[in-house]
Formats: structure tokens, C-alpha cells, sequence
């Protein structure tokens, strides 16, 4: 019988022993705690444990599984709560109160809950990797497909169940291979958690993913498939951004990782989670959502495990045919936790003291976004948006620095903006997406022909503003010309009347993209107009004198957003005035 050895925080290792495999899930100590190997050596085995080690003695037995560490794949994951290695808290609690047990073993998901299954496939039928042969309803928005196992060779059916309600344990179908061999499918599977679902093939990413924010939306955009980024200082809004394109993008389904996050952010995702009703489906958000908890209390070795099994389970969804949104708050307190480890494993440190295999990991997370073809011939996809906690809002730490190597869209929070309450608080002169041409035919053919030709002229604005800005801070706005007055007012215009949004206002905490855009040609429109004025002899302090700055600032409240049509009476209204203005003087 295999036993500890030595134990040091949450890594343990076992001497003199050939009986485990590089990582294999095993069960630890008395308590059955779980781990997995994450070092083979001819004379030690190490094991990072993913629960407390307190209390836990050398001469404690290890107990090999035979199997890598996997997340079980079943209904029942949608509206869950589960901690870093899939254990449901719910559950957990209710087991051992608020705080967690050592060695709490309880499923995933409910094994004596039935659910309604409606089969898809007959006997005689041939079916392979990936094909849905039942369905059933997990949520009221949410249908679950269960799908043969993509490492299954497939095969001829020869017995399916009748429609009817079963436990997620239950054979309803048997599949006969070319060998001969009988495979007994239920509506559960596992998939190791480090290991990618496989798919037929990667798609071109094209299509936005749609946030109604209009930052987002317009200025940095977001495929469907991408990869996001989100670095900032302490009290920047990392989170309150991710709870707002959480509740607000077109994902099917929110997978949310809070990863060494406080325990009262969870709890305010949670709370707000299920009061917030989905706009698609007027149902609670929780309908379509997946929470994983893994709070910097909890084992920091689970904090590791917890980033991957969040992707696994979109992945499996997303072999569905739906499309899954993840937010994973924060990649820093992950890579931390990859330092403790490291640092108790003695591991030569890297800058930092992180890893030298940081950005090796770093990449293998964010290389699991992607927009597919499944193996049964949907389409779905996952996002990632990941947060990253940079310490002193330092940008240039190892944590950021390699993010930004593997991810196509960075929106930098700024710490100026967050206290001057600019909500989003993402500093546009340091933030970029490389989506934006590759959406460029969807935004044409789905809001307007010149949707990118007016984005790029906002986004202008914006950059000369930034370099009017340095002269402005030396001398004040006085010395400049009427034309650079101008523009530093349209740009204010932007900013505030558009960049800025208030998520407590029931017409801007969402924008559609057809609002968002005729905004962008309202403000162009004025600066159009106050320039031709400009060059007829008025001053710039006449033509603002006219009160449209303001008014254009407040069109995102004073215009619902089911009413584009007032756009074009604020337009004729602003031509009258600006035609008043050059006539009058004419006359």
C-alpha cells in the first residue's frame, strides 16, 4: 500500500513507488482528500491536494484511480454552483454547513433527479463521435443534448429506451462497434478537465459578439470565439464589467469562474444573477448560467484546477451547438496560485517568482476560445474574457504582459476614469481590439454600409484629442484655435454622451448596435455642421452657444432605445438651428 511520505501545504509526496501515473486523480489520506500527480520521479511522487491538508499525517494511505482528473458531463450543470473541482456548494453545504468539509465526497450532479428524454436515434441507426442521440430539457431555456462520447468508435444502434423520465446514471442507448463490442450510453460522461474536446474543425471568427455596450460594441469589439482581456488595478470595475457582459451579451450560456475573488463578490454575482431577468428569454439569468466558486479561502490548489474545469464545461456545451460566454475573474489569483505551487515544489522561479511555464499555461487556457464546427456538424463557440489583477495597476507585470501575447482584445480599466465615475472605466487610448476588420462585413450588412468608415471617424476624434491634450495641459485651452476647441468639445461629446454608460438606466445599461450607430452619426453630424459654421466666420463659442452638445450628451437617456426613428427629428431640429445661426448672420 502506497503512503505519504512528506506533506508541505497542499503538495504531498509518496516514496519509492510505481503506481501512479503522471495526472492521475488519487484519493489522499484517511479523508479520501482528492488530488492528482503532478510529478513522477523514480524515487518520489509528488500530488497537489485540491482540499485543506490539516490534520493530515505521514503513513496515510494514497489510493490510486486509474483515471486523469475529469469533470462529469451531465444535466444538471446549467443554474449549478460548483467550487474549483465540480463539487456542487449547494450540496456541499447542506452536508457540512457554510464552511466546506475535508474529504466531502458528493456527485457532481443529481443522481436520483429525473429528467424528461426524448430519444433521437432507432434501432439500426449508425452513429459516431459527437452525434446527439437524446435530448432533454435542463432548464426552460436550456436543452441538453447528450452526444456520444468524442473518443467512442461509434457504431450500430441495437437498443434505445422509449421516451420517458430517467436518472442522468441510466442506459438509454447500446451501440455495437465494427469488433463487435457493446457501449452503454447514459446521459453522463467525464472528459479530463486539462485536456481539449475535440472538434471537426476551427471556423473563421466574423461575427461580433454582442455586449450593448457600447464601448465594447463599437470602439473595441469582441468575436464570438474570441479572447478578451480585462486588466486593472484594485477598484477599477474588472468585476462590474464582467457582471455586465454577463447579463447583457448573446451568448447562450454565462460560465462564470470567480478565482481567488472575495466571497461577497460571489454572493453579489449570485443575488444579482437570479433577480436579473434575461431580455431573450424574460426567465431568471440563472436559467442559462454556470457558476464556479472558487474563493481565496478556498484550497489554492483547486483555485488552479478551477480555470479548467470551467472551459470544460463549455467546451461540452458548446459541442451542442451553443454558443458560451466565459468570464474568468481573476487569471491572476490562478497564476498565483501556480506560484505557490511551484515555489513548494522548489521549482526554479522565472521573473516574478511565477513559473517559467506561465505563459505556456496562460496560452493553453486561452487557446480553448475558438468558433467550431462540433463533430456532429453545429456550430458553437466560446469567448473567453478573462480579468487580470495587475498589483499597483502595473501593466508591465509577467501576469499581464503574457496575457496580452495571447489574447486579440485588451481593455485596459484606468484608475482616473473608475474615480471620475466613467463607467466603463476602459481607457480607449490604451485599449485595442484586433477584431474590428474581421467583423467589418458583419457590422456593414447587419447596421449600416459606413458602420466601420463612422467608427473610424469617432475613433479619430478620440486620438486627436489625446494629442491636443498634452498642449492643453500646458497652456490651458485659451491659446488653441477655434477648429482644436471644436474638436476637444466633440470629443467631450463622445466621451460622455458615449463611451460613458449607466448600467441603472433601463435604456443605457443596454444599447442595441442600431442605436449605437445612429449616436456615432449624430455626433458626427454636429461636428459636420460646426465646421462648416467655422468656416463661414462664427466662433466656436457661438455655435455651442446653440445648446446641441449637451442635448447630443443626453440623447442616450431622452431616446428609448425602441424609438430610432427620433433620431432623424433630433436631426432636422439641430439643421434648423444651425441654419438659423448662418442665416441670421447672412441677413
Amino acid at each position: 500500500m502506497d503512503v505519504i511520505y512528506s506533506i508541505n501545504g497542499p503538495v504531498v509526496k509518496v516514496a519509492d513507488t510505481r503506481t501512479f501515473a503522471m495526472q492521475e486523480m488519487v484519493y489522499v489520506g484517511n479523508k479520501r482528500l482528492i488530488g492528482e500527480v503532478i510529478r513522477v520521479e523514480s524515487d518520489f511522487t509528488t500530488i497537489q491536494v485540491y482540499e485543506g491538508t490539516t490534520g493530515l499525517k505521514p503513513g496515510e494511505p494514497v489510493e490510486a484511480t486509474g483515471a486523469p482528473m475529469s469533470a462529469t458531463l451531465a444535466p444538471g450543470i446549467i443554474t449549478n454552483i460548483f467550487d474549483g473541482i465540480e463539487r456542487p456548494l449547494r450540496r456541499l453545504s447542506e452536508m457540512s454547513g457554510a464552511f466546506i468539509a475535508d474529504g466531502a465526497a458528493v456527485d457532481s450532479v443529481d443522481t436520483e433527479l429525473e429528467y424528461r428524454v426524448y430519444m433521437n436515434v432507432s434501432v439500426g441507426d449508425h452513429v459516431s463521435a459527437g452525434d446527439i442521440y437524446c435530448t432533454c430539457p435542463e432548464t426552460p431555456v436550456v436543452e441538453h443534448r447528450c452526444m456520444v462520447p468524442p473518443l467512442s468508435k461509434g457504431g450500430e444502434v441495437i437498443w434505445v429506451a422509449k421516451n420517458g423520465d430517467y436518472k442522468v446514471t441510466d442506459t438509454v442507448v447500446k451501440i455495437k462497434d465494427a469488433q463487435g463490442r457493446v457501449e452503454e450510453l447514459s446521459l453522463m460522461q467525464k472528459w479530463p478537465i486539462r485536456t481539449p474536446r475535440p472538434c471537426k474543425r476551427r471556423l473563421p471568427i466574423d461575427r461580433p459578439l454582442v455586449t450593448g455596450q457600447r464601448i465594447v460594441d463599437t470602439i473595441l469589439p469582441i468575436a464570438k470565439g474570441g479572447t478578451a482581456a480585462i486588466p486593472g488595478g484594485f477598484g477599477t470595475g474588472k468585476t462590474m464589467t464582467q457582471h455586465q457582459l454577463a447579463k447583457w451579451c448573446d451568448a447562450d450560456i454565462i460560465v462564470y469562474i470567480g478565482c481567488g475573488e472575495r466571497g461577497n463578490e460571489m454572493t453579489q454575482v449570485l443575488e444579482e444573477f437570479s433577480e436579473l431577468i434575461d431580455p431573450r428569454t424574460q426567465k431568471p439569468l440563472t436559467d442559462r448560467t454556470v457558476l464556479i466558486a472558487n474563493t481565496s479561502n478556498m484550497p489554492v490548489a483547486a483555485r488552479e484546477a478551477s480555470i479548467y474545469t470551467g472551459i470544460t464545461l463549455a467546451e461540452y456545451y458548446r459541442d451542442m451547438g451553443y454558443h458560451i460566454a466565459i468570464m474568468a475573474d481573476s487569471t491572476s489569483r490562478w497564476a498565483e496560485a501556480l506560484r505557490e505551487i511551484s515555489g513548494r515544489l522548489e521549482e526554479m522561479p522565472a521573473e516574478e517568482g511565477f513559473p517559467a511555464y506561465l505563459p505556456s499555461r496562460i496560452s493553453e487556457f486561452y487557446e480553448r476560445a475558438g468558433y467550431v464546427e462540433t463533430l456532429n456538424g453545429k456550430e458553437g463557440s466560446v469567448t473567453i474574457i478573462g480579468a487580470v489583477s495587475p498589483q499597483g495597476a502595473d501593466f508591465s507585470e509577467p501576469v499581464t504582459q503574457n496575457t496580452k501575447r495571447f489574447v486579440r482584445c485588451f481593455w485596459a480599466l484606468d484608475k482616473s476614469l473608475a474615480y471620475a465615475r466613467h463607467y466603463p472605466a476602459i481607457n480607449w487610448n490604451t485599449s485595442y481590439s484586433e477584431y474590428a476588420e474581421d467583423l467589418g462585413a458583419y457590422y456593414r450588412a447587419k447596421v449600416s454600409d459606413d458602420f466601420m468608415e463612422v467608427r473610424q471617424e469617432i475613433s479619430n476624434i478620440l486620438v486627436e484629442e489625446n494629442t491636443l491634450m498634452e498642449i492643453v495641459k500646458l497652456m490651458g485651452t485659451d491659446v488653441l484655435p477655434d477648429d482644436q476647441k471644436l474638436l476637444i468639445e466633440t470629443a467631450r461629446i463622445v466621451r460622455v454622451g458615449f463611451l460613458q454608460q449607466n448600467a441603472y438606466h433601463k435604456d443605457d445599461t443596454y444599447v442595441p448596435l442600431e442605436k449605437q450607430y445612429l449616436m456615432m452619426k449624430m455626433i458626427l453630424s454636429f461636428y459636420e455642421k460646426a465646421k462648416d459654421a467655422l468656416a463661414e466666420g462664427f466662433s466656436a463659442s457661438q455655435i455651442l452657444e446653440l445648446g446641441w452638445a449637451e442635448k447630443i450628451i443626453k440623447i442616450k437617456y431622452d431616446i428609448p432605445n425602441d424609438k430610432p426613428e427620433m433620431f432623424r427629428d433630433y436631426e432636422l431640429e439641430m439643421r434648423a438651428d444651425f441654419e438659423k445661426l448662418t442665416g441670421g448672420a447672412d441677413q
